[in-house]
Protein backbone atom coordinates (compact mmCIF):
# COMPACT_ATOMS: atom_id res chain seq x y z
CA UNK A 1 0.00 0.00 0.00
CA UNK A 2 1.49 3.45 -1.18
CA UNK A 3 1.39 6.66 0.66
CA UNK A 4 2.48 9.95 -0.49
CA UNK A 5 4.74 11.91 1.53
CA UNK A 6 3.19 14.83 3.21
CA UNK A 7 6.37 16.76 2.86
CA UNK A 8 6.79 19.90 0.48
CA UNK A 9 8.60 18.54 -2.62
CA UNK A 10 8.67 21.59 -4.71
CA UNK A 11 12.12 20.51 -6.36
CA UNK A 12 10.55 17.17 -7.79
CA UNK A 13 6.95 17.82 -8.38
CA UNK A 14 6.36 21.00 -8.88
CA UNK A 15 3.94 21.00 -5.77
CA UNK A 16 3.47 23.68 -2.92
CA UNK A 17 2.84 21.73 0.46
CA UNK A 18 3.59 23.08 3.88
CA UNK A 19 6.31 21.82 5.91
CA UNK A 20 7.69 22.18 9.01
CA UNK A 21 11.18 23.94 9.68
CA UNK A 22 13.93 21.31 9.71
CA UNK A 23 16.41 20.89 12.51
CA UNK A 24 19.74 22.67 12.90
CA UNK A 25 21.01 18.79 12.91
CA UNK A 26 19.39 17.95 9.75
CA UNK A 27 20.30 20.96 8.10
CA UNK A 28 24.30 20.59 9.24
CA UNK A 29 23.79 16.86 7.97
CA UNK A 30 22.21 17.71 4.35
CA UNK A 31 25.49 20.06 4.08
CA UNK A 32 27.96 17.56 5.29
CA UNK A 33 26.83 15.48 2.92
CA UNK A 34 26.64 17.63 0.23
CA UNK A 35 30.33 18.44 0.90
CA UNK A 36 31.33 14.64 1.21
CA UNK A 37 29.85 14.16 -2.45
CA UNK A 38 31.41 16.96 -4.18
CA UNK A 39 34.91 15.03 -3.98
CA UNK A 40 33.22 11.33 -5.14
CA UNK A 41 33.28 10.72 -8.09
CA UNK A 42 32.25 6.99 -8.61
CA UNK A 43 28.39 6.30 -8.85
CA UNK A 44 29.52 3.18 -6.61
CA UNK A 45 31.23 5.11 -4.22
CA UNK A 46 28.18 7.84 -3.98
CA UNK A 47 25.63 4.88 -3.20
CA UNK A 48 27.88 3.39 -0.17
CA UNK A 49 28.74 6.84 1.15
CA UNK A 50 24.78 8.38 1.28
CA UNK A 51 23.22 4.74 2.58
CA UNK A 52 25.98 4.63 5.70
CA UNK A 53 25.45 8.60 6.27
CA UNK A 54 22.06 8.48 5.85
CA UNK A 55 21.19 4.63 8.06
CA UNK A 56 23.36 6.83 11.14
CA UNK A 57 21.56 10.04 10.94
CA UNK A 58 18.29 8.60 10.69
CA UNK A 59 18.69 5.43 13.10
CA UNK A 60 17.16 3.57 10.27
CA UNK A 61 16.94 0.02 10.44
CA UNK A 62 18.56 -0.01 6.88
CA UNK A 63 18.91 2.04 4.00
CA UNK A 64 19.25 1.48 0.43
CA UNK A 65 20.84 2.13 -2.89
CA UNK A 66 19.30 0.65 -6.15
CA UNK A 67 19.81 2.11 -9.99
CA UNK A 68 20.34 1.10 -12.81
CA UNK A 69 23.30 3.28 -14.69
CA UNK A 70 23.96 3.69 -18.19
CA UNK A 71 27.57 2.18 -19.08
CA UNK A 72 27.46 0.30 -15.23
CA UNK A 73 24.74 -1.45 -14.96
CA UNK A 74 22.79 -2.37 -11.97
CA UNK A 75 24.41 -0.77 -8.74
CA UNK A 76 23.10 -1.24 -5.30
CA UNK A 77 24.29 -0.68 -2.03
CA UNK A 78 22.69 -2.04 1.37
CA UNK A 79 23.50 -0.39 5.19
CA UNK A 80 22.07 -2.39 8.02
CA UNK A 81 22.72 -1.57 12.31
CA UNK A 82 24.78 -4.67 11.75
CA UNK A 83 26.73 -3.28 8.84
CA UNK A 84 26.98 -3.33 4.97
CA UNK A 85 25.03 -5.76 3.65
CA UNK A 86 26.23 -8.74 0.85
CA UNK A 87 24.27 -11.11 -1.01
CA UNK A 88 21.55 -10.81 -3.24
CA UNK A 89 19.16 -8.41 -0.93
CA UNK A 90 17.41 -6.58 -3.25
CA UNK A 91 14.34 -7.94 -4.77
CA UNK A 92 14.81 -7.48 -8.55
CA UNK A 93 12.07 -8.76 -9.95
CA UNK A 94 10.24 -6.06 -7.96
CA UNK A 95 12.96 -3.14 -8.89
CA UNK A 96 12.14 -3.97 -12.26
CA UNK A 97 8.33 -4.01 -12.25
CA UNK A 98 8.36 -0.80 -10.62
CA UNK A 99 10.81 1.17 -12.87
CA UNK A 100 8.26 -0.40 -15.61
CA UNK A 101 5.47 0.72 -14.51
CA UNK A 102 6.19 4.39 -14.22
CA UNK A 103 6.77 4.94 -10.44
CA UNK A 104 5.65 8.00 -8.74
CA UNK A 105 8.17 10.97 -9.25
CA UNK A 106 7.78 11.80 -5.26
CA UNK A 107 8.75 10.27 -1.96
CA UNK A 108 6.27 6.92 -0.77
CA UNK A 109 5.91 4.81 2.24
CA UNK A 110 5.32 1.17 1.47
CA UNK A 111 3.86 -0.56 4.33
CA UNK A 112 3.08 -4.00 2.27
CA UNK A 113 5.77 -6.61 3.08
CA UNK A 114 4.85 -8.44 -0.03
CA UNK A 115 6.06 -5.28 -2.07
CA UNK A 116 9.13 -4.10 0.18
CA UNK A 117 12.48 -3.75 -1.94
CA UNK A 118 14.76 -4.67 0.50
CA UNK A 119 14.06 -8.81 1.24
CA UNK A 120 16.18 -9.40 4.18
CA UNK A 121 15.49 -6.93 6.84
CA UNK A 122 12.93 -7.14 9.96
CA UNK A 123 11.17 -3.87 9.06
CA UNK A 124 7.96 -3.07 9.06
CA UNK A 125 8.01 0.14 6.88
CA UNK A 126 10.05 1.23 3.92
CA UNK A 127 10.16 4.69 2.70
CA UNK A 128 11.05 4.83 -1.03
CA UNK A 129 12.61 8.17 -3.03
CA UNK A 130 13.14 7.71 -6.49
CA UNK A 131 16.30 8.93 -8.39
CA UNK A 132 16.20 11.03 -11.16
CA UNK A 133 19.43 10.56 -13.49
CA UNK A 134 19.09 12.41 -16.88
CA UNK A 135 15.18 13.32 -16.26
CA UNK A 136 14.16 9.92 -15.65
CA UNK A 137 13.99 7.11 -12.92
CA UNK A 138 16.47 4.88 -12.86
CA UNK A 139 16.20 3.96 -9.38
CA UNK A 140 15.38 5.07 -5.82
CA UNK A 141 17.18 5.04 -2.26
CA UNK A 142 14.86 3.12 0.41
CA UNK A 143 15.07 3.38 4.10
CA UNK A 144 12.90 1.27 6.45
CA UNK A 145 12.36 1.23 10.10
CA UNK A 146 11.31 -1.69 12.60
CA UNK A 147 8.89 0.81 13.94
CA UNK A 148 6.72 2.68 12.03
CA UNK A 149 6.32 5.88 14.62
CA UNK A 150 9.64 6.42 13.23
CA UNK A 151 8.84 7.09 9.85
CA UNK A 152 8.35 11.15 10.17
CA UNK A 153 7.52 13.52 7.84
CA UNK A 154 10.96 14.92 8.84
CA UNK A 155 13.02 12.07 8.30
CA UNK A 156 10.92 11.48 4.58
CA UNK A 157 11.94 15.00 4.18
CA UNK A 158 15.53 14.30 4.94
CA UNK A 159 15.60 11.25 2.71
CA UNK A 160 14.20 13.61 0.19
CA UNK A 161 17.10 16.33 0.66
CA UNK A 162 19.82 13.45 0.26
CA UNK A 163 18.11 11.54 -2.94
CA UNK A 164 18.39 14.89 -4.80
CA UNK A 165 22.17 15.39 -3.95
CA UNK A 166 22.31 11.67 -4.96
CA UNK A 167 21.31 12.36 -8.12
CA UNK A 168 23.53 15.23 -8.49
CA UNK A 169 26.35 13.55 -7.89
CA UNK A 170 25.41 10.25 -9.53
CA UNK A 171 24.63 12.68 -12.89
CA UNK A 172 27.94 14.84 -11.96
CA UNK A 173 29.77 10.83 -11.77
CA UNK A 174 28.50 9.57 -14.51
CA UNK A 175 29.57 12.68 -16.96
CA UNK A 176 32.64 12.42 -15.58
CA UNK A 177 32.81 8.54 -15.83
CA UNK A 178 32.02 9.16 -19.59
CA UNK A 179 34.84 12.09 -19.94
CA UNK A 180 37.41 9.27 -18.32
CA UNK A 181 36.47 6.84 -20.50
CA UNK A 182 36.79 8.73 -23.66
CA UNK A 183 39.95 9.74 -22.65
CA UNK A 184 41.09 6.47 -21.83
CA UNK A 185 39.46 5.35 -25.14
CA UNK A 186 41.28 7.92 -26.93
CA UNK A 187 44.39 7.42 -24.90
CA UNK A 188 44.10 3.54 -25.50
CA UNK A 189 43.71 4.63 -29.53
CA UNK A 190 46.91 7.23 -29.11
CA UNK A 191 48.93 4.22 -27.60
CA UNK A 192 47.86 2.13 -30.36
CA UNK A 193 48.78 4.47 -33.35
CA UNK A 194 52.27 5.27 -31.45
CA UNK A 195 52.53 1.28 -31.43
CA UNK A 196 52.38 1.32 -34.78
CA UNK A 197 54.39 4.14 -35.93
CA UNK A 198 57.12 2.64 -34.30
CA UNK A 199 56.57 -0.94 -35.68
CA UNK A 200 56.39 0.94 -39.01
CA UNK A 201 59.64 2.96 -38.12
CA UNK A 202 61.89 -0.24 -38.05
CA UNK A 203 63.67 -0.95 -40.47
CA UNK A 204 62.45 -4.82 -40.54
CA UNK A 205 59.23 -6.53 -42.41
CA UNK A 206 57.23 -7.58 -38.82
CA UNK A 207 53.92 -9.77 -38.91
CA UNK A 208 52.57 -11.32 -36.07
CA UNK A 209 50.25 -14.56 -36.15
CA UNK A 210 48.18 -15.61 -33.44
CA UNK A 211 47.07 -19.27 -32.72
CA UNK A 212 44.68 -19.55 -35.42
CA UNK A 213 47.62 -18.54 -37.79
CA UNK A 214 45.64 -15.28 -38.37
CA UNK A 215 47.62 -12.14 -39.08
CA UNK A 216 46.92 -9.39 -36.65
CA UNK A 217 50.03 -6.73 -37.04
CA UNK A 218 51.97 -6.41 -40.55
CA UNK A 219 54.01 -3.29 -40.42
CA UNK A 220 54.56 -1.26 -43.48
CA UNK A 221 58.39 -2.78 -44.48
CA UNK A 222 55.99 -5.96 -45.19
CA UNK A 223 54.08 -3.77 -47.43
CA UNK A 224 56.87 -2.66 -49.46
CA UNK A 225 59.29 -4.05 -52.39
CA UNK A 226 58.86 -6.89 -54.67
CA UNK A 227 57.59 -9.11 -52.13
CA UNK A 228 55.34 -6.68 -50.39
CA UNK A 229 51.58 -6.99 -48.92
CA UNK A 230 49.20 -4.93 -48.05
CA UNK A 231 48.19 -4.30 -44.29
CA UNK A 232 44.85 -4.32 -45.41
CA UNK A 233 44.84 -7.46 -47.84
CA UNK A 234 46.97 -9.07 -44.71
CA UNK A 235 45.37 -8.38 -41.44
CA UNK A 236 42.68 -10.97 -40.11
CA UNK A 237 43.53 -13.31 -42.97
CA UNK A 238 45.23 -16.68 -43.01
CA UNK A 239 48.76 -16.38 -43.28
CA UNK A 240 49.32 -19.32 -45.31
CA UNK A 241 47.11 -17.98 -48.01
CA UNK A 242 48.39 -14.30 -47.57
CA UNK A 243 51.46 -16.14 -48.24
CA UNK A 244 50.26 -18.33 -50.53
CA UNK A 245 53.79 -18.09 -53.04
CA UNK A 246 56.21 -19.77 -50.11
CA UNK A 247 56.26 -22.85 -49.34
CA UNK A 248 53.29 -24.15 -46.84
CA UNK A 249 54.73 -27.38 -45.54
CA UNK A 250 58.09 -25.70 -44.71
CA UNK A 251 56.23 -21.77 -43.30
CA UNK A 252 53.83 -24.41 -41.30
CA UNK A 253 56.70 -26.08 -39.88
CA UNK A 254 58.41 -23.27 -38.91
CA UNK A 255 55.07 -21.76 -36.88
CA UNK A 256 53.96 -25.15 -35.26
CA UNK A 257 57.80 -25.61 -33.53
CA UNK A 258 57.71 -21.91 -32.65
CA UNK A 259 54.35 -22.47 -30.79
CA UNK A 260 55.38 -25.77 -29.77
CA UNK A 261 58.68 -24.92 -28.26
CA UNK A 262 58.63 -21.74 -27.73
CA UNK A 263 62.00 -20.84 -28.29
CA UNK A 264 63.33 -18.12 -31.15
CA UNK A 265 64.62 -19.59 -34.46
CA UNK A 266 66.57 -17.79 -37.37
CA UNK A 267 66.60 -18.51 -40.59
CA UNK A 268 68.45 -17.81 -43.65
CA UNK A 269 66.31 -17.22 -46.81
CA UNK A 270 67.18 -15.86 -50.08
CA UNK A 271 64.72 -14.26 -52.88
CA UNK A 272 65.11 -13.27 -56.34
CA UNK A 273 63.55 -10.22 -57.90
CA UNK A 274 61.95 -10.03 -61.17
CA UNK A 275 65.79 -8.25 -62.07
CA UNK A 276 67.67 -11.27 -61.72
CA UNK A 277 68.93 -9.64 -58.47
CA UNK A 278 69.21 -11.96 -55.55
CA UNK A 279 68.32 -10.45 -51.88
CA UNK A 280 69.49 -12.53 -48.46
CA UNK A 281 67.23 -12.52 -45.89
CA UNK A 282 67.29 -13.18 -41.88
CA UNK A 283 64.21 -14.23 -40.69
CA UNK A 284 63.57 -14.77 -37.09
CA UNK A 285 60.33 -16.35 -35.61
CA UNK A 286 59.74 -15.13 -31.95
CA UNK A 287 57.39 -16.59 -30.04
CA UNK A 288 54.97 -14.41 -27.55
CA UNK A 289 53.94 -15.93 -24.21
CA UNK A 290 50.83 -14.88 -22.08
CA UNK A 291 51.90 -13.44 -18.52
CA UNK A 292 49.56 -15.55 -17.14
CA UNK A 293 49.59 -19.01 -18.34
CA UNK A 294 53.04 -18.50 -19.79
CA UNK A 295 51.35 -20.39 -22.97
CA UNK A 296 52.80 -19.26 -26.35
CA UNK A 297 49.71 -16.74 -27.75
CA UNK A 298 51.52 -15.28 -31.27
CA UNK A 299 54.04 -15.87 -33.22
CA UNK A 300 56.07 -12.53 -34.11
CA UNK A 301 58.15 -12.83 -37.53
CA UNK A 302 60.98 -10.65 -38.47
CA UNK A 303 62.79 -10.35 -42.02
CA UNK A 304 66.13 -8.17 -41.71
CA UNK A 305 67.34 -7.34 -45.65
CA UNK A 306 70.60 -8.76 -45.01
CA UNK A 307 72.01 -8.59 -48.51
CA UNK A 308 74.52 -5.99 -47.70
CA UNK A 309 75.85 -7.51 -44.88
CA UNK A 310 76.43 -11.12 -47.07
CA UNK A 311 77.59 -9.49 -49.82
CA UNK A 312 80.74 -7.78 -47.72
CA UNK A 313 81.24 -11.05 -46.33
CA UNK A 314 81.69 -13.05 -49.55
CA UNK A 315 83.60 -10.07 -51.14
CA UNK A 316 86.00 -9.99 -48.23
CA UNK A 317 86.21 -13.97 -48.90
CA UNK A 318 86.70 -13.52 -52.04
CA UNK A 319 89.30 -11.08 -51.54
CA UNK A 320 90.75 -13.61 -49.59
CA UNK A 321 90.28 -16.57 -51.76
CA UNK A 322 91.89 -14.11 -54.76
CA UNK A 323 94.94 -13.12 -52.25
CA UNK A 324 95.89 -16.55 -51.59
CA UNK A 325 96.17 -17.92 -55.47
CA UNK A 326 97.66 -14.79 -56.70
CA UNK A 327 100.38 -15.04 -53.75
CA UNK A 328 100.65 -19.18 -54.79
CA UNK A 329 100.57 -17.89 -58.66
CA UNK A 330 103.42 -15.48 -58.53
CA UNK A 331 105.55 -17.60 -56.56
CA UNK A 332 105.11 -20.99 -59.39
CA UNK A 333 104.49 -19.59 -62.10
CA UNK A 334 108.42 -18.46 -63.52
CA UNK A 335 109.19 -22.13 -61.93
CA UNK A 336 106.76 -23.61 -64.16
CA UNK A 337 107.19 -21.46 -67.45
CA UNK A 338 110.86 -22.66 -67.58
CA UNK A 339 109.88 -26.37 -68.22
CA UNK A 340 107.29 -25.65 -70.22
CA UNK A 341 110.13 -23.38 -72.37
CA UNK A 342 112.33 -26.68 -72.78
CA UNK A 343 109.44 -28.98 -73.51
CA UNK A 344 108.14 -26.60 -76.51
CA UNK A 345 111.65 -25.83 -77.52
CA UNK A 346 112.68 -29.79 -77.92
CA UNK A 347 109.66 -30.01 -79.94
CA UNK A 348 110.03 -27.45 -82.25
CA UNK A 349 113.48 -28.40 -82.39
CA UNK A 350 112.16 -32.25 -83.17
CA UNK A 351 109.22 -30.81 -85.71
CA UNK A 352 112.83 -29.03 -87.75
CA UNK A 353 114.33 -32.29 -87.68
CA UNK A 354 111.23 -34.09 -89.20
CA UNK A 355 111.18 -31.40 -91.85
CA UNK A 356 114.80 -31.83 -93.04
CA UNK A 357 113.89 -35.39 -93.52
CA UNK A 358 115.96 -36.51 -91.12
CA UNK A 359 113.40 -39.42 -89.85
CA UNK A 360 112.16 -39.98 -93.57
CA UNK A 361 113.04 -43.79 -93.76
CA UNK A 362 111.41 -44.16 -90.05
CA UNK A 363 107.88 -46.20 -90.01
CA UNK A 364 107.05 -43.54 -87.07
CA UNK A 365 107.59 -40.77 -89.02
CA UNK A 366 103.69 -39.55 -88.96
CA UNK A 367 102.90 -40.73 -85.46
CA UNK A 368 105.91 -38.66 -84.35
CA UNK A 369 104.69 -35.52 -86.39
CA UNK A 370 101.25 -36.23 -84.79
CA UNK A 371 103.13 -35.97 -81.18
CA UNK A 372 104.79 -33.65 -81.55
CA UNK A 373 102.42 -31.48 -82.54
CA UNK A 374 100.06 -32.53 -79.45
CA UNK A 375 103.14 -31.78 -77.10
CA UNK A 376 103.54 -28.42 -78.52
CA UNK A 377 100.01 -26.87 -77.80
CA UNK A 378 99.64 -28.52 -75.08
CA UNK A 379 102.61 -27.05 -74.19
CA UNK A 380 101.61 -23.53 -75.15
CA UNK A 381 98.14 -23.84 -73.78
CA UNK A 382 99.59 -24.42 -70.33
CA UNK A 383 101.33 -21.34 -71.18
CA UNK A 384 98.93 -19.43 -71.75
CA UNK A 385 97.29 -20.75 -68.07
CA UNK A 386 100.32 -19.45 -66.69
CA UNK A 387 100.48 -16.07 -68.47
CA UNK A 388 96.91 -15.38 -66.93
CA UNK A 389 97.81 -16.40 -63.64
CA UNK A 390 100.51 -13.78 -63.62
CA UNK A 391 98.18 -11.18 -65.41
CA UNK A 392 95.99 -12.28 -62.48
CA UNK A 393 98.27 -12.06 -59.65
CA UNK A 394 100.05 -9.00 -61.08
CA UNK A 395 99.39 -5.84 -59.21
CA UNK A 396 97.47 -3.52 -61.79
CA UNK A 397 99.14 0.21 -60.93
CA UNK A 398 98.37 0.90 -64.44
CA UNK A 399 98.50 4.70 -65.89
CA UNK A 400 95.64 6.52 -63.76
CA UNK A 401 94.30 9.20 -65.89
CA UNK A 402 90.58 11.57 -66.75
CA UNK A 403 89.30 8.82 -69.05
CA UNK A 404 86.51 8.98 -71.17
CA UNK A 405 84.72 6.20 -70.32
CA UNK A 406 82.02 6.67 -73.19
CA UNK A 407 85.03 6.40 -75.06
CA UNK A 408 86.24 3.22 -73.72
CA UNK A 409 82.97 1.28 -74.10
CA UNK A 410 82.29 2.32 -77.40
CA UNK A 411 85.85 1.00 -78.60
CA UNK A 412 85.34 -2.00 -76.40
CA UNK A 413 82.00 -2.75 -79.01
CA UNK A 414 83.82 -1.99 -81.42
CA UNK A 415 86.85 -4.67 -81.19
CA UNK A 416 83.71 -7.02 -79.78
CA UNK A 417 82.20 -6.86 -82.91
CA UNK A 418 85.03 -7.63 -85.40
CA UNK A 419 86.26 -10.73 -83.47
CA UNK A 420 83.28 -12.52 -85.39
CA UNK A 421 82.36 -14.63 -82.14
CA UNK A 422 79.04 -16.25 -82.30
CA UNK A 423 76.12 -16.47 -84.30
CA UNK A 424 73.38 -14.14 -84.77
CA UNK A 425 74.71 -11.87 -81.88
CA UNK A 426 73.19 -8.03 -81.86
CA UNK A 427 75.36 -5.43 -80.12
CA UNK A 428 73.61 -2.46 -78.91
CA UNK A 429 75.33 0.55 -77.23
CA UNK A 430 73.43 3.06 -74.96
CA UNK A 431 75.47 5.39 -73.58
CA UNK A 432 73.77 8.31 -71.06
CA UNK A 433 75.07 12.33 -72.44
CA UNK A 434 76.08 13.17 -68.73
CA UNK A 435 78.83 10.88 -68.00
CA UNK A 436 81.91 12.66 -66.31
CA UNK A 437 85.41 11.20 -66.67
CA UNK A 438 86.75 9.39 -64.45
CA UNK A 439 90.55 8.44 -62.97
CA UNK A 440 90.66 5.33 -64.42
CA UNK A 441 93.55 2.89 -66.57
CA UNK A 442 91.39 2.95 -70.21
CA UNK A 443 92.50 -0.30 -71.11
CA UNK A 444 92.58 -2.17 -68.02
CA UNK A 445 88.94 -0.90 -67.74
CA UNK A 446 88.55 -1.94 -71.45
CA UNK A 447 90.10 -5.51 -70.71
CA UNK A 448 87.66 -6.25 -68.38
CA UNK A 449 84.46 -5.38 -70.27
CA UNK A 450 85.76 -7.70 -73.33
CA UNK A 451 85.66 -10.17 -70.92
CA UNK A 452 82.48 -9.67 -69.46
CA UNK A 453 80.90 -9.58 -73.43
CA UNK A 454 83.03 -12.00 -74.78
CA UNK A 455 81.52 -14.77 -71.31
CA UNK A 456 78.28 -12.91 -72.25
CA UNK A 457 78.73 -14.44 -76.14
CA UNK A 458 79.32 -17.91 -75.39
CA UNK A 459 76.45 -17.54 -73.16
CA UNK A 460 74.19 -17.43 -76.73
CA UNK A 461 75.53 -20.13 -78.43
CA UNK A 462 71.82 -19.61 -80.71
CA UNK A 463 72.08 -16.01 -80.67
CA UNK A 464 70.56 -13.24 -79.38
CA UNK A 465 71.40 -9.45 -78.06
CA UNK A 466 74.32 -7.80 -76.25
CA UNK A 467 73.74 -4.30 -74.93
CA UNK A 468 76.88 -2.47 -73.44
CA UNK A 469 75.53 0.21 -71.08
CA UNK A 470 76.84 3.24 -69.23
CA UNK A 471 74.83 6.02 -67.55
CA UNK A 472 75.57 8.01 -64.25
CA UNK A 473 74.11 7.14 -60.86
CA UNK A 474 74.78 9.56 -58.25
CA UNK A 475 78.38 10.02 -57.64
CA UNK A 476 79.28 6.82 -59.66
CA UNK A 477 79.78 5.78 -63.28
CA UNK A 478 77.67 2.41 -63.94
CA UNK A 479 78.52 0.16 -66.81
CA UNK A 480 76.27 -2.61 -67.91
CA UNK A 481 77.26 -5.69 -69.82
CA UNK A 482 73.74 -7.61 -70.40
CA UNK A 483 73.26 -10.63 -72.70
CA UNK A 484 69.78 -12.79 -72.85
CA UNK A 485 71.64 -16.11 -73.07
CA UNK A 486 70.83 -18.82 -70.53
CA UNK A 487 71.82 -17.68 -67.22
CA UNK A 488 73.33 -18.74 -64.21
CA UNK A 489 72.28 -21.37 -61.94
CA UNK A 490 71.50 -19.84 -58.77
CA UNK A 491 74.02 -22.30 -57.08
CA UNK A 492 76.66 -20.78 -59.13
CA UNK A 493 76.20 -17.50 -58.33
CA UNK A 494 78.66 -17.16 -55.24
CA UNK A 495 81.60 -18.97 -57.07
CA UNK A 496 81.69 -17.12 -60.67
CA UNK A 497 83.87 -14.62 -59.13
CA UNK A 498 86.35 -17.13 -58.06
CA UNK A 499 89.86 -18.53 -59.70
CA UNK A 500 89.59 -21.35 -62.08
CA UNK A 501 85.74 -21.80 -61.57
CA UNK A 502 84.23 -22.03 -65.20
CA UNK A 503 80.95 -23.86 -66.82
CA UNK A 504 82.58 -24.07 -70.06
CA UNK A 505 83.78 -27.05 -71.95
CA UNK A 506 87.30 -28.26 -70.71
CA UNK A 507 89.95 -26.58 -72.78
CA UNK A 508 87.27 -23.20 -73.59
CA UNK A 509 88.09 -21.49 -70.50
CA UNK A 510 90.65 -20.92 -67.07
CA UNK A 511 87.99 -19.89 -65.11
CA UNK A 512 90.26 -16.64 -64.58
CA UNK A 513 88.40 -14.55 -66.46
CA UNK A 514 86.07 -12.90 -64.12
CA UNK A 515 88.48 -13.12 -61.41
CA UNK A 516 90.45 -10.90 -63.31
CA UNK A 517 87.71 -8.49 -64.04
CA UNK A 518 86.76 -8.56 -60.42
CA UNK A 519 90.64 -7.51 -59.94
CA UNK A 520 91.02 -4.51 -62.09
CA UNK A 521 87.63 -3.16 -60.85
CA UNK A 522 88.34 -3.68 -57.11
CA UNK A 523 91.40 -2.03 -57.77
CA UNK A 524 89.70 0.90 -59.34
CA UNK A 525 87.84 1.65 -56.08
CA UNK A 526 84.87 -0.12 -57.49
CA UNK A 527 82.79 -2.61 -57.40
CA UNK A 528 81.66 -5.54 -59.61
CA UNK A 529 77.56 -7.54 -59.32
CA UNK A 530 75.85 -9.97 -61.24
CA UNK A 531 72.18 -10.14 -61.37
CA UNK A 532 70.73 -13.60 -63.51
CA UNK A 533 67.46 -15.31 -64.86
CA UNK A 534 67.74 -18.48 -66.03
CA UNK A 535 66.35 -18.15 -69.62
CA UNK A 536 66.30 -14.84 -69.59
CA UNK A 537 69.97 -13.77 -69.48
CA UNK A 538 72.70 -12.10 -67.50
CA UNK A 539 73.57 -8.79 -66.41
CA UNK A 540 76.54 -7.82 -65.05
CA UNK A 541 76.93 -4.22 -63.50
CA UNK A 542 80.27 -2.03 -63.03
CA UNK A 543 80.06 0.57 -60.87
CA UNK A 544 83.65 3.14 -60.54
CA UNK A 545 83.57 5.80 -58.85
CA UNK A 546 83.30 9.49 -60.17
CA UNK A 547 86.69 11.78 -58.51
CA UNK A 548 85.96 14.90 -57.93
CA UNK A 549 88.43 17.29 -59.34
CA UNK A 550 89.04 20.59 -57.13
CA UNK A 551 87.11 23.41 -57.04
CA UNK A 552 84.26 21.07 -58.28
CA UNK A 553 81.25 19.86 -57.16
CA UNK A 554 78.15 17.58 -57.99
CA UNK A 555 75.42 18.60 -60.31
Amino acid sequence: MLTPSPQNTDAISGTNVQRPNETPGDLKFIADLGRSLLITVHPKKVASRVVEALRAHLDADFCLFAAELKNIGLVTCAVTRDGEVAGDFLVRPRLERWLQFMPPQIGYTERDGNEFMFGGGGHVVEYVSPLQIDGETKGAIVTGFADERHCTENRSRVIEAATQLTAMSVNLSAHYESALNNSITQAREEHRKFNESVLDALPVSLYVVDRDYKIVTWNRHREVGVQGIPRDSAIGRDVFSVLAKYPQGRLRQEFERAFRTGQIERIEQQTVADDGSTRHWMVSKIPMRSSETGEVTHVITVGEDVTVRVEAIHAIGRAEKLAAVGRLAAGVVHEINNPLATIAACAEALEQRIHEGEFKDSDSEADLTEYLGLIKSEAFRCKSITTGLLDFSRVRTGDRVMTDIAEVVRSAANLISHQKRGNQITINVDIADDIPPISADGGQIQQAIIALATNAIDAMPDGGELTLKACRQANRVVLDVADTGTGIPSENMSKIFEPFFTTKEVGKGTGLGLSVCYGIISEHGGRLSVRSNLGRGTTFSIFLPVVQRPGTQNP
